[in-house]
């Protein structure tokens, strides 16, 4: 199919998601039926990541893939510049000496945000979380760091969805 231009998609949009080398269909599926289900008003895809017109992608996603407006957004990382002359807050969820708690970002949202989720296993490149305006963990208990990409994502949506 033809993908929309990434300008087009950002106009108007107060909360996108992008998706950086997230390689699992599964994962991708999973992450666009918590945009669709936490209106999230676009996904961006990095040129290595899933591809979300792949049957399991499309079935985990309960067919969201077909309802959330979505592209792909190359070059990358250099696109952060088109998300932050849209006028969004780049949002990074990555695990570092200085991110901050989603809790604290919680409080008091950016209008409009693009939250950026990384690779399964190595998560955001260095590039990336250094171009982002904000980086953001998520709080855990139990001695446990991180969880899978989708799994975060629906937790962040949700923390960050308009209001």
């Amino acid at each position: 199919p033809v993908l929309p231009d990434v300008e087009g998609l950002l106009a108007g949009a107060r909360r996108v998601v992008v998706l950086e080398d997230v390689v699992d269909h599964t994962n991708v599926g999973a992450i666009f039926r918590s945009a669709a289900a936490l209106g999230v008003d676009a996904v961006l895809i990095t040129p290595r990541c899933a591809d979300p017109l792949y049957r399991r992608s499309i079935r985990v996603s309960m067919g969201t893939v077909f309802q959330v407006p979505w592209t792909r957004i190359d070059p990358w990382p250099g696109g952060i510049d088109l998300l932050r002359q849209a006028g969004l807050t780049v949002v990074a969820m990555a695990l570092t000496d200085d991110s901050v708690s989603l809790d604290d970002l919680e409080a008091d949202p950016p209008e409009r945000v693009a939250l950026v989720l990384g690779t399964e296993g190595d998560g955001l490149s260095r590039r990336t979380v250094e171009g982002a305006d904000v980086t953001v963990r998520i709080p855990m208990a139990g001695g446990v760091d991180s969880l899978n990409v989708a799994a975060a994502s629906a937790v962040a949506m949700w923390a960050l969805r308009a209001r």
